[in-house]
């Protein structure tokens, strides 16, 4: 499926590589979301995206957004879908900009124009639980009482932007985001004044219990709902993930934008066929590198599925 109608040309986010992080970050919706730069000529430049703002670096609030740049892939308007799924799961970026053969910004492709186009597809027919265990990613969660710091630590740690909030009985509190603290992490520090009264202290951002910050309205599934009921529940609430809980309302997982991508992407892999006849060990040896180098650079081609070798 090739990329045709989902190249979104209006409304897209705009910025001067001149203006600050924090006014820049302000117009964003999510922590995949992307606001793009242009020059003074109106020429391309990069993006600003939360993650690679402040996970990736830490660029404090006042810095310019032309210090800031992350130069996401470049989508061709040729690639398929599956490409493009791949590219964004790769980034971690969901917006990204496309080109055509002569390297001219065209627009941008969204990964919820994907999602919306792919709701049908009988690739999400199947029960969250066994999408769990196919996931292999461990529950990260985070007590209701742990501080700002902790959360980071975990962002970091595990590089995810949300995180399930759970008190000491397991149960689910709500659901914080890395989005939810963009505003405090950009924000310049106060400098002391003289005046300030002697063993007065201003609990600082970053010391503050996340239960001030966290989503409490989180919308959640059963373990026997199929991924086709989170797609559509994500796309009819515009809304970035569900919660997956147990019979007891426990959560058991979490089901992002970023899965259905991970889905589109494997069912599009690139797949390769090596057939190796009548060679000694030292041949094949030197074959299988080589062999190894050329899918790695087949795979960066648009539109090529499948690649066969015969030696």
């Amino acid at each position: 499926m090739q990329l045709t109608n989902l190249i979104k040309v209006k409304n897209i986010i705009k910025i001067s590589p001149d203006i600050t992080l924090s006014k820049a970050l302000s117009g964003l919706s999510s922590s995949h979301d992307a606001a793009f730069v242009f020059d003074d000529e109106k020429k391309y430049v990069g993006i600003i995206n939360p993650y690679y703002c402040l996970i990736k670096s830490s660029h404090p609030g006042n810095s310019k957004v032309e210090h800031c740049l992350f130069h996401p892939p470049r989508i061709n308007e040729k690639f398929s879908v599956g490409k493009i799924a791949q590219l964004m799961t790769e980034s971690k970026v969901h917006y990204l900009p496309v080109f055509n053969d002569k390297n001219e910004f065209i627009g941008i492709v969204s990964a919820r124009h994907i999602l919306n186009l792919m709701q049908n597809s009988e690739l999400f027919d199947i029960k969250l639980k066994d999408y769990l265990k196919l996931k292999k990613a461990p529950l990260v969660t985070i007590y209701d009482e742990d501080l700002v710091t902790e959360a980071m630590r975990s962002f970091k740690k595990h590089k995810v932007s949300k995180l399930i909030v759970i008190d000491k009985n397991m149960k689910l509190k709500g659901i914080i985001a890395l989005y939810d603290l963009i505003n405090y992490l950009v924000t310049p520090r106060q400098k002391k004044h003289k005046g300030d009264r002697k063993g007065v202290r201003t609990v600082s951002f970053k010391h503050s219990s996340i239960k001030n910050f966290t989503q409490k309205y989180v919308l959640t599934l059963g373990q026997n709902n199929s991924l086709k009921e989170a797609l559509d529940m994500i796309i009819d609430k515009s809304i970035g993930s569900i919660v997956v809980t147990d019979n007891d309302g426990n959560p058991t997982g979490i089901i992002t934008t970023r899965d259905f991508l991970n889905l589109l992407n494997q069912a599009t892999k690139f797949k390769i066929e090596d057939i190796l006849k009548n060679l000694s060990k030292e041949s094949s040896r030197i074959l299988n590198s080589f062999l190894s180098s050329l899918s790695r650079w087949a795979s960066r081609i648009p539109n090529i599925s499948k690649f066969k070798s015969f030696f």
